[in-house]
Protein backbone atom coordinates (compact mmCIF):
# COMPACT_ATOMS: atom_id res chain seq x y z
CA UNK A 1 0.00 0.00 0.00
CA UNK A 2 1.16 3.72 -0.97
CA UNK A 3 0.33 6.76 0.06
CA UNK A 4 -0.12 7.64 -3.76
CA UNK A 5 -2.56 5.73 -5.80
CA UNK A 6 -3.19 6.76 -9.38
CA UNK A 7 -5.92 6.27 -12.03
CA UNK A 8 -5.86 5.67 -15.89
CA UNK A 9 -9.59 6.11 -17.56
CA UNK A 10 -10.94 5.70 -14.20
CA UNK A 11 -9.13 2.59 -13.16
CA UNK A 12 -6.65 2.33 -10.59
CA UNK A 13 -2.94 1.60 -11.07
CA UNK A 14 -0.66 -0.01 -8.87
CA UNK A 15 2.66 1.77 -8.72
CA UNK A 16 5.70 -0.47 -9.26
CA UNK A 17 7.83 -0.95 -6.31
CA UNK A 18 11.14 0.69 -6.60
CA UNK A 19 13.90 -1.51 -4.82
CA UNK A 20 14.31 -4.85 -6.03
CA UNK A 21 17.63 -6.70 -4.58
CA UNK A 22 17.51 -10.14 -3.18
CA UNK A 23 18.72 -11.54 0.18
CA UNK A 24 20.61 -15.01 -0.32
CA UNK A 25 21.80 -17.62 1.70
CA UNK A 26 26.03 -16.83 0.46
CA UNK A 27 25.28 -13.05 -0.49
CA UNK A 28 25.39 -13.70 -4.14
CA UNK A 29 22.90 -11.90 -6.52
CA UNK A 30 19.42 -13.49 -6.94
CA UNK A 31 17.41 -12.96 -9.92
CA UNK A 32 17.81 -9.13 -10.28
CA UNK A 33 19.54 -6.19 -8.47
CA UNK A 34 23.08 -6.19 -6.95
CA UNK A 35 24.80 -8.97 -4.66
CA UNK A 36 25.88 -8.27 -1.06
CA UNK A 37 23.11 -9.01 0.83
CA UNK A 38 24.01 -12.25 2.87
CA UNK A 39 21.30 -14.05 5.17
CA UNK A 40 22.59 -12.60 8.91
CA UNK A 41 20.80 -13.06 11.86
CA UNK A 42 19.72 -9.73 13.00
CA UNK A 43 21.05 -7.88 10.01
CA UNK A 44 17.61 -7.38 8.52
CA UNK A 45 14.67 -5.54 9.78
CA UNK A 46 11.07 -5.42 7.96
CA UNK A 47 9.14 -2.68 8.24
CA UNK A 48 4.81 -3.25 8.06
CA UNK A 49 1.61 -2.25 8.44
CA UNK A 50 -1.18 -5.03 10.02
CA UNK A 51 -3.67 -3.37 7.78
CA UNK A 52 -2.15 -3.81 4.64
CA UNK A 53 -2.10 -6.94 2.88
CA UNK A 54 0.96 -7.21 1.01
CA UNK A 55 3.14 -5.93 4.26
CA UNK A 56 0.80 -9.12 5.81
CA UNK A 57 1.86 -11.81 3.20
CA UNK A 58 5.47 -10.79 4.73
CA UNK A 59 4.35 -11.22 8.75
CA UNK A 60 3.02 -14.72 7.71
CA UNK A 61 6.17 -15.95 6.16
CA UNK A 62 8.19 -14.61 9.05
CA UNK A 63 5.95 -16.43 11.72
CA UNK A 64 5.79 -19.62 9.47
CA UNK A 65 9.30 -19.69 9.37
CA UNK A 66 9.67 -19.30 12.74
CA UNK A 67 12.21 -16.05 12.15
CA UNK A 68 10.71 -14.35 15.00
CA UNK A 69 14.31 -14.37 16.22
CA UNK A 70 16.45 -13.31 13.16
CA UNK A 71 14.56 -10.70 11.53
CA UNK A 72 13.05 -7.64 13.72
CA UNK A 73 10.16 -5.50 12.55
CA UNK A 74 8.15 -1.96 13.20
CA UNK A 75 4.81 -2.04 12.63
CA UNK A 76 3.46 1.34 11.40
CA UNK A 77 0.48 3.76 12.60
CA UNK A 78 -2.79 1.66 11.15
CA UNK A 79 -3.77 5.85 9.58
CA UNK A 80 -1.81 6.63 6.74
CA UNK A 81 -1.72 10.62 6.06
CA UNK A 82 -0.88 12.27 2.60
CA UNK A 83 2.77 12.43 3.64
CA UNK A 84 3.45 8.91 4.36
CA UNK A 85 2.78 5.80 6.65
CA UNK A 86 3.29 6.93 9.85
CA UNK A 87 4.92 5.44 13.42
CA UNK A 88 3.64 6.96 16.41
CA UNK A 89 1.22 5.61 19.54
CA UNK A 90 -1.39 3.40 18.92
CA UNK A 91 -2.37 -0.45 20.50
CA UNK A 92 -0.32 -2.39 18.50
CA UNK A 93 1.91 0.01 16.46
CA UNK A 94 5.44 1.02 17.40
CA UNK A 95 8.40 3.75 16.93
CA UNK A 96 10.54 2.86 14.29
CA UNK A 97 13.21 0.64 15.88
CA UNK A 98 15.92 1.10 13.71
CA UNK A 99 16.55 4.77 12.36
CA UNK A 100 14.05 6.82 14.44
CA UNK A 101 12.12 8.09 12.02
CA UNK A 102 8.60 9.93 11.99
CA UNK A 103 7.47 8.83 8.75
CA UNK A 104 8.37 5.95 6.47
CA UNK A 105 9.33 8.17 3.59
CA UNK A 106 12.45 9.40 6.03
CA UNK A 107 13.64 5.61 5.71
CA UNK A 108 13.81 5.59 1.79
CA UNK A 109 15.39 8.79 1.82
CA UNK A 110 18.11 7.09 3.62
CA UNK A 111 18.60 4.95 1.24
CA UNK A 112 18.05 6.98 -1.32
CA UNK A 113 18.57 10.77 -0.87
CA UNK A 114 17.10 11.70 -4.56
CA UNK A 115 14.10 9.08 -4.07
CA UNK A 116 10.78 10.70 -5.61
CA UNK A 117 8.72 7.80 -6.33
CA UNK A 118 6.01 5.90 -4.34
CA UNK A 119 6.24 5.55 -0.12
CA UNK A 120 4.82 1.58 0.64
CA UNK A 121 5.10 -1.01 3.06
CA UNK A 122 6.65 -3.98 3.25
CA UNK A 123 10.11 -2.51 3.57
CA UNK A 124 12.92 -4.84 3.72
CA UNK A 125 15.86 -2.80 5.96
CA UNK A 126 19.44 -3.52 5.73
CA UNK A 127 21.10 -2.67 9.89
CA UNK A 128 24.37 -3.05 8.02
CA UNK A 129 24.62 -1.14 4.49
CA UNK A 130 21.82 1.21 5.99
CA UNK A 131 19.57 0.57 2.76
CA UNK A 132 16.50 -0.49 1.63
CA UNK A 133 16.89 -3.97 0.22
CA UNK A 134 13.12 -4.23 -1.29
CA UNK A 135 10.08 -3.40 -1.32
CA UNK A 136 7.86 -5.89 -3.52
CA UNK A 137 6.13 -8.14 -1.58
CA UNK A 138 5.95 -11.14 -3.50
CA UNK A 139 9.89 -11.15 -3.06
CA UNK A 140 10.53 -10.82 0.17
CA UNK A 141 7.94 -13.78 1.00
CA UNK A 142 10.41 -16.03 -1.08
CA UNK A 143 13.53 -14.52 0.46
CA UNK A 144 12.05 -15.36 3.66
CA UNK A 145 11.15 -19.39 2.89
CA UNK A 146 14.07 -19.81 1.71
CA UNK A 147 17.55 -17.46 2.43
CA UNK A 148 17.35 -18.05 6.06
CA UNK A 149 16.93 -22.00 6.11
CA UNK A 150 20.00 -22.60 8.34
CA UNK A 151 18.32 -19.94 10.89
CA UNK A 152 15.40 -22.13 11.40
CA UNK A 153 14.54 -25.72 12.22
CA UNK A 154 11.19 -25.31 9.84
CA UNK A 155 12.11 -27.07 6.74
CA UNK A 156 8.52 -26.56 4.79
CA UNK A 157 9.23 -25.08 1.38
CA UNK A 158 6.40 -23.00 0.35
CA UNK A 159 7.40 -22.68 -3.29
CA UNK A 160 8.56 -26.10 -4.09
CA UNK A 161 10.41 -26.50 -7.68
CA UNK A 162 7.65 -29.11 -8.86
CA UNK A 163 4.70 -26.87 -8.21
CA UNK A 164 6.17 -23.66 -9.18
CA UNK A 165 4.62 -23.07 -12.71
CA UNK A 166 1.40 -24.00 -11.02
CA UNK A 167 2.13 -21.47 -8.63
CA UNK A 168 2.86 -18.94 -10.93
CA UNK A 169 -0.26 -19.43 -12.56
CA UNK A 170 -2.77 -19.38 -10.06
CA UNK A 171 -0.69 -16.41 -8.73
CA UNK A 172 -1.12 -14.32 -11.53
CA UNK A 173 -4.68 -14.70 -11.56
CA UNK A 174 -5.57 -13.98 -7.49
CA UNK A 175 -3.00 -10.96 -8.16
CA UNK A 176 -4.53 -9.23 -11.15
CA UNK A 177 -8.56 -10.36 -10.41
CA UNK A 178 -8.24 -10.32 -6.50
CA UNK A 179 -5.98 -9.11 -4.62
CA UNK A 180 -5.60 -5.93 -6.89
CA UNK A 181 -9.24 -6.62 -8.11
CA UNK A 182 -10.53 -5.15 -4.81
CA UNK A 183 -8.73 -2.11 -5.02
CA UNK A 184 -9.30 -1.67 -8.92
CA UNK A 185 -13.36 -1.88 -7.60
CA UNK A 186 -12.48 0.30 -4.70
CA UNK A 187 -10.62 2.64 -6.80
CA UNK A 188 -12.42 2.93 -9.51
CA UNK A 189 -13.05 6.66 -10.53
CA UNK A 190 -15.67 5.34 -13.36
CA UNK A 191 -18.98 3.13 -13.65
CA UNK A 192 -17.22 1.16 -16.00
CA UNK A 193 -14.09 0.55 -14.68
CA UNK A 194 -15.80 -0.33 -11.17
CA UNK A 195 -18.05 -2.70 -13.33
CA UNK A 196 -15.34 -4.21 -14.74
CA UNK A 197 -13.64 -4.94 -12.04
CA UNK A 198 -16.32 -6.24 -10.13
CA UNK A 199 -17.06 -8.23 -12.91
CA UNK A 200 -13.43 -10.09 -12.80
CA UNK A 201 -13.62 -10.43 -9.22
CA UNK A 202 -16.51 -12.07 -8.69
CA UNK A 203 -15.46 -14.52 -11.54
CA UNK A 204 -12.48 -15.54 -10.45
CA UNK A 205 -13.82 -15.98 -6.34
CA UNK A 206 -16.64 -18.30 -7.85
CA UNK A 207 -14.04 -20.62 -10.03
CA UNK A 208 -11.63 -20.73 -6.99
CA UNK A 209 -14.73 -21.60 -4.77
CA UNK A 210 -15.20 -24.54 -7.59
CA UNK A 211 -11.45 -25.19 -7.30
CA UNK A 212 -11.66 -25.45 -3.41
CA UNK A 213 -14.52 -27.65 -3.70
CA UNK A 214 -12.54 -30.53 -4.95
CA UNK A 215 -9.37 -29.99 -3.31
CA UNK A 216 -7.87 -28.70 -0.37
CA UNK A 217 -6.02 -26.39 -1.27
CA UNK A 218 -4.92 -23.90 -4.32
CA UNK A 219 -2.24 -26.09 -5.88
CA UNK A 220 -1.40 -29.72 -4.86
CA UNK A 221 -2.07 -31.66 -1.61
CA UNK A 222 -0.24 -29.02 0.38
CA UNK A 223 -0.13 -25.32 1.46
CA UNK A 224 1.84 -23.22 -0.57
CA UNK A 225 2.78 -19.56 -1.03
CA UNK A 226 -0.33 -19.44 -3.55
CA UNK A 227 -2.29 -20.08 -0.45
CA UNK A 228 -1.02 -17.13 1.74
CA UNK A 229 -1.15 -14.96 -0.76
CA UNK A 230 -5.04 -15.38 -1.30
CA UNK A 231 -5.24 -15.53 2.44
CA UNK A 232 -4.53 -11.99 2.95
CA UNK A 233 -7.38 -10.50 0.93
CA UNK A 234 -9.46 -13.13 1.82
CA UNK A 235 -9.88 -12.55 5.54
CA UNK A 236 -10.26 -8.66 4.92
CA UNK A 237 -13.00 -9.18 2.73
CA UNK A 238 -15.94 -9.34 4.57
CA UNK A 239 -14.82 -6.84 7.44
CA UNK A 240 -13.79 -4.40 4.41
CA UNK A 241 -13.53 -4.63 1.07
CA UNK A 242 -17.69 -5.99 0.47
CA UNK A 243 -19.06 -2.70 1.59
CA UNK A 244 -15.88 -0.49 1.77
CA UNK A 245 -14.90 -1.16 -2.12
CA UNK A 246 -18.31 -1.71 -3.17
CA UNK A 247 -17.55 -5.72 -3.74
CA UNK A 248 -20.42 -6.58 -2.23
CA UNK A 249 -21.89 -9.27 -4.76
CA UNK A 250 -21.76 -12.16 -1.97
CA UNK A 251 -19.65 -11.92 1.50
CA UNK A 252 -16.60 -14.32 1.94
CA UNK A 253 -19.38 -16.42 4.56
CA UNK A 254 -21.49 -16.66 1.15
CA UNK A 255 -18.63 -18.90 -0.44
CA UNK A 256 -18.92 -22.10 1.20
CA UNK A 257 -15.42 -23.59 0.51
CA UNK A 258 -13.45 -20.21 0.01
CA UNK A 259 -14.81 -19.42 3.86
CA UNK A 260 -14.10 -22.99 5.58
CA UNK A 261 -10.51 -22.68 3.54
CA UNK A 262 -9.57 -19.28 4.78
CA UNK A 263 -10.61 -20.32 8.31
CA UNK A 264 -8.22 -23.52 7.84
CA UNK A 265 -5.61 -21.05 7.11
CA UNK A 266 -6.42 -18.49 9.94
CA UNK A 267 -6.34 -21.57 12.41
CA UNK A 268 -2.44 -22.71 11.56
CA UNK A 269 -0.06 -21.84 14.29
CA UNK A 270 1.18 -18.62 14.02
CA UNK A 271 -1.21 -16.96 11.58
CA UNK A 272 -4.06 -15.32 13.76
CA UNK A 273 -1.30 -13.37 15.55
CA UNK A 274 -0.81 -11.70 12.57
CA UNK A 275 -3.97 -10.83 11.86
CA UNK A 276 -5.08 -7.54 13.36
CA UNK A 277 -8.89 -6.32 12.27
CA UNK A 278 -8.35 -3.48 14.65
CA UNK A 279 -5.48 -1.75 12.46
CA UNK A 280 -7.14 -2.85 8.90
CA UNK A 281 -10.36 -1.71 9.65
CA UNK A 282 -8.91 1.83 11.14
CA UNK A 283 -7.08 1.63 8.18
CA UNK A 284 -8.83 1.41 5.38
CA UNK A 285 -11.99 3.34 7.21
CA UNK A 286 -10.20 6.17 8.52
CA UNK A 287 -7.44 6.70 5.73
CA UNK A 288 -9.71 6.60 2.72
CA UNK A 289 -11.60 10.02 2.93
CA UNK A 290 -12.32 9.88 -0.75
CA UNK A 291 -14.31 7.04 -0.18
CA UNK A 292 -15.61 7.41 3.46
CA UNK A 293 -15.55 11.20 3.81
CA UNK A 294 -16.55 10.51 7.91
CA UNK A 295 -14.02 8.45 8.36
CA UNK A 296 -15.95 6.67 10.76
CA UNK A 297 -15.18 2.99 11.59
CA UNK A 298 -17.59 0.32 11.65
CA UNK A 299 -18.00 -1.56 14.86
CA UNK A 300 -19.05 -4.86 12.96
CA UNK A 301 -18.87 -7.94 11.79
CA UNK A 302 -18.54 -10.24 14.32
CA UNK A 303 -16.32 -13.14 12.32
CA UNK A 304 -15.45 -16.07 13.93
CA UNK A 305 -12.36 -17.51 11.99
CA UNK A 306 -11.60 -20.12 15.19
CA UNK A 307 -15.18 -21.81 13.68
CA UNK A 308 -13.94 -26.01 13.42
CA UNK A 309 -13.31 -25.93 9.40
CA UNK A 310 -14.07 -29.42 8.45
CA UNK A 311 -11.43 -29.36 5.06
CA UNK A 312 -9.63 -32.37 6.17
CA UNK A 313 -11.55 -34.70 4.10
CA UNK A 314 -10.58 -33.31 0.56
CA UNK A 315 -7.01 -34.75 1.53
Amino acid sequence: MSAKSKTVKGEFVRSESGFRNWITPDGSAGPHGEAGFAAEADRYHLYVSYACPWAHRTLIFRSLKKLENIISVSVVHPLMPEESWKFGEYPGATEDHINGSNYMYENYLIADPDFDGVVTVPVLWDKKRQTIVNNESSEIIRMLNSAFDKFTSVDADFYPPALRVEIDEINALVYHDINNGVYRAGFATTQAAYDKAFDRLFNVLEMLEQRLSKQRYLVGEQITEADWRLFTTLVRFDAVYYNHFKTNKKRLLDYPNLWSYTRELYQVPGIAETVNMDHIKHHYFGSHRAINPTGIIPKGPEIDFMQAHGRESLI
